[in-house]
């Protein structure tokens, strides 16, 4: 694997990672409600689901990679695709953050399992992984290795993402409620995910 493509995973997981879905709207929901001291449990709760959910999905790559060039080059296509299609998605999102205070006394425990159960269990985890992981990996090379980078990786963008969330929701909360800064952040995350889309499909038509 080059430090190019490592790179290009970096930039292109972080803006995945801020797009506010479920799992960061339960961490800002607990930020909202209880304050600073979730930040850590809800941490590392996504960082749990998110290896639940990539460790599956790199299983099942790892099968179609064995099995069948064919599909594996498939694959690609299909995760360009998804790329573009969460882009437009996202940039036609609004300003709109639904997520509300829960004020109910929770132990850290308990809200490390509960973001762990949202972000491993939530289906669209595993298909998007399983569409995003392709453009990175190489056939050729060391799937374990490149498994162990890619994993390790994004878990630790996924751990700094969710605590960053946490702290801004706990101590910036106008923030977090301006739809007008959602807005900006929407339209410019998916302004870099349509890109990154068409720059995959590009190559996977140079290749």
């Amino acid at each position: 694997m080059s430090f190019e493509t490592w790179a290009a995973f970096v930039a292109a997981s972080t803006v995945l990672l801020m797009i506010p879905g479920p799992t960061i709207l339960l961490v800002v929901s607990y930020a909202l409600g209880q304050g600073w001291r979730t930040a850590l449990p809800m941490s590392v709760g996504v960082a749990l689901g998110d290896f639940t959910a990539m460790t599956l999905s790199m299983l099942g790559i790892g099968a179609l990679l064995a099995a069948s060039a064919t599909v594996f080059t498939a694959l690609k296509w299909i995760g360009a695709a998804y790329l573009v299609y969460l882009g437009i998605k996202l940039f036609r999102a609004g300003g709109a953050l639904d997520a509300e205070p829960r004020t109910d006394a929770t132990s850290p425990a308990k809200m490390m399992a509960h973001a762990w159960l949202v972000t491993a269990l939530n289906p669209k985890s595993i298909t998007f992984f399983v569409a995003f992981l392709p453009q990175f990996l190489d056939r050729h090379g060391d799937f374990w290795t490149q498994m162990l980078i890619f994993e390790a990786t994004f878990l630790a963008l996924a751990f700094a993402n969710a605590f960053g969330y946490a702290l801004v929701a706990a101590r910036a909360r106008t923030i977090v409620r301006n739809p007008r800064a959602i807005r900006i952040f929407n339209r410019t995350g998916g302004t870099l995910l349509i890109g990154a889309g068409v720059a995959t499909a590009a190559m996977r038509s140079g290749n």
